[in-house]
């Protein structure tokens, strides 16, 4: 059985695309739906808001009150106390998908929490 390879993309630079590629899970991470965004301009398989980080550390993270090491760390931390990883990469393998495309809207494409998940769904994938 082949890897799953996990890919980010920032939803802004997705916007009107010609959708999923074979074999392509696209899933929007973010608690929230991106601003400014209609939903038919996305073309994403599923949104998944159990993957997003809590809102007080996203809140926290935004605010400035916590760094990129230390939000990561508690994001990680909340994964792993959950099952939604687990679930996402399940979702994936349900519709034969050997690529998950993490979609965010954060501004900021190197620190944010799409990175952070990224690497965990890579670690429990491989």
């Amino acid at each position: 059985m082949s890897t799953m390879k996990v890919s980010v993309e920032r939803v802004q630079d997705v916007l009107d695309d010609e959708g999923s590629a074979t074999g392509e899970f696209r899933v929007l991470v973010d608690r929230l739906w991106p601003r400014g965004i209609k939903k038919e301009r996305l073309d994403h398989d599923a949104w998944n808001k159990d993957v997003a980080p809590s809102s007080d550390l996203r809140k926290a993270f935004h605010s400035g009150e916590l760094g990129f090491s230390t939000f990561s760390e508690h994001y990680k931390r909340e994964l792993q106390d959950s099952d939604a990883p687990e679930d996402l990469l399940n979702q994936a393998r349900s519709r034969h998908a050997q690529n998950i495309v993490l979609l965010f809207a954060a501004k900021d494409t190197e620190h944010n929490h799409a990175q952070v998940l990224q690497e965990v769904l890579q670690d429990l994938a491989d």
